[in-house]
């Protein structure tokens, strides 16, 4: 039985793309293991550990064999009648198909006869001999790199100043250790060895030298300055993003897919305090919270109630003994995205949303459905019905008139900027139309995110560009265009042959 020992495979390239890095992590570990399983290297119960930083993919194998076992196959070559004479000698036919498996005659007295199907069949019995680690993670990592969930590949020449591969981005290293032995594997013409890389600035040691498999990670934490394991830097930044908010008596924004974009930014997390002028509060805290996400990825810091507060935190990918000017910069760079945002809330301000109401006659809603203004009158009848039915004519008169300022949003600057903003904005704006009391979320009801009305669209529009790209065809719906996948509730789609 050959030596069974852990086996590390890892590819080091340039940064990878951050929303894609939790994805390939796991593709190139789980494809690995796969073809080591599939090759009898690895068991079925093999342990399989993925890494996954900015710079590098890697996997982490327990159990892997030197050599695959030995193991006994059977070949079916052709039926006894074409296969065999009448004497029972072979036939050409038989020494051709022989020879195409790498045997020949010598081999006639491992034939078996045996039923396949209606007509008996010869069948070649014997032992294949197990394949080597080397010829088996050769074929593994071809078939990973190959396979890999990427969206768009780059092409980049090799040192040779000839040869050019296609990958995700430029790979500069390659590691195959089994045990503490180098496993002569190639891939994106690297060959591969022992050496890694660290931190790009805080590594103490360059390159890394790894002892074994099992010392990959330890090292790379403690010479190279980086967290190699996706799920343990995502464990990192979490317990320091719930530390620093407690020690201001706050909680950070709870964001999955925010954390998985900046734990695939950073090599070792380190979360810093910043903050902005409370002046900035006076904007709804929806605008606030998206530009700090969506363009500076900072958590922004909530209180007991919920609201939004002046601080926030950064995720540096540097320990610097004074952070003041990581902070200072943070700080100063947020501050014109929170001033467009007030620009754009003030601006807004300064026309209330049955001004622009009649703004929508000029947005094509759908080619076959007309324009959005013309959307608009259908809801209101709509409303309208569904109101006098429950509450008689006040409350008719109410869901007409929201209906009526529903889209109105759509045309403020601030939606503009911020299209995930629709609906939401005109919850805010709405108090400074006249419009009942009682209906105070309105608006928001009828332009949520996920509201298929304004997104169900097959031509451009003519104002500005602020539709999906991609949709589907909702049953049912009388459109030629197609509602998008996040739609789950039927009554929302205005393209229903009701509207």
């Amino acid at each position: 039985m050959s030596n069974t020992k852990n086996l590390l495979v890892e590819l080091f390239v340039e940064e990878l793309p951050p929303k894609s890095l939790k994805k390939l992590g796991e593709a190139f570990a789980a494809d690995i293991a796969k073809g080591l399983k599939a090759q009898g290297t690895a068991g079925e119960h093999s342990a399989v550990t993925p890494f996954a930083s900015p710079r590098r993919l890697a996997v982490h194998v327990s159990g892997v064999l030197e050599r695959a076992a030995d193991r006994s196959v059977s070949i079916k070559l052709m039926p006894v009648a074409v296969g065999l004479a009448a004497d029972g000698s072979p036939t050409p036919a038989l020494k051709k198909k022989l020879a195409s498996v790498g045997a020949d005659e010598s081999a006639l007295p491992r034939l078996v006869r045996r039923m396949d199907g209606k007509a008996e069949a010869l069948f070649l019995e014997g032992t294949a001999e197990g394949v080597a680690l080397a010829e088996g993670l050769q074929k593994a990592l071809d078939d990973a790199l190959a396979t890999l969930p990427i969206p768009k590949v780059m092409q980049y020449q090799l040192a040779d100043g000839w040869s050019s591969v296609n990958f995700v981005r430029p790979a500069h290293g390659l590691v195959a250790l089994h045990g503490a032995d180098v496993v002569p594997v190639k891939a994106l013409g690297l060959e591969a060895g022992r050496q890694t890389r660290g931190h790009r600035f805080e590594a103490m040691v360059d390159p890394v030298v790894l002892l074994d498999a099992d010392h990959y990670a330890r090292q790379l934490e403690e010479q190279g300055g980086v967290i190699p394991g996706f799920a343990a830097r995502h464990g990192e930044l979490v317990r320091q993003l719930n530390l620093a908010a407690a020690k201001e008596g706050l909680k950070p924004i709870d964001d999955d897919a925010l954390l998985d974009e900046v734990t695939a930014l950073v090599e070792r997390p380190n979360v810093l305090l910043c903050q902005f002028e409370p002046d900035f509060l006076a904007v709804p805290q929806e605008c606030l919270i998206l530009t700090m996400k969506a363009n500076q990825k900072y958590f922004p810091l909530l209180g007991a109630d919920g609201r939004l507060t002046h601080k926030f935190l950064v995720v540096s990918n540097i320990r610097p003994a004074d952070a003041s000017r990581v902070t200072g910069g943070n700080e100063r760079v947020v501050r014109p995205r929170l001033a467009d945002a007030k620009f754009f809330f003030d601006q807004d301000r300064r026309k209330t949303l049955a001004s622009r109401v009649d703004g929508t006659a000029k947005v094509v809603y759908h080619a076959k459905l007309g324009t959005m203004g013309e959307r608009v009158e259908r809801v209101r009848r709509i409303a309208g019905e569904i109101g006098r039915l429950l509450g008689g004519e006040v409350l008719a008169k109410q869901a007409d008139q929201a209906a009526q300022l529903a889209k109105a949003d759509l045309l403020t600057d601030m939606v503009g900027e911020f299209p995930e903003l629709q609906g939401i904005m005109g919850g805010y704006y709405a108090p400074t139309t006249a419009r009942p009391r009682t209906s105070p979320s309105r608006s928001k009801t009828t332009t949520s995110r996920a509201s298929p009305a304004m997104r169900c669209r097959a031509t451009p529009p003519a104002r500005r560009s602020r539709w999906p790209t991609s949709w589907r065809r909702w049953p049912g719906c009388s459109a030629s265009g197609r509602c998008p996948p996040a739609t789950r509730i039927r009554s929302r789609c205005a393209a229903m042959r009701w509207g």
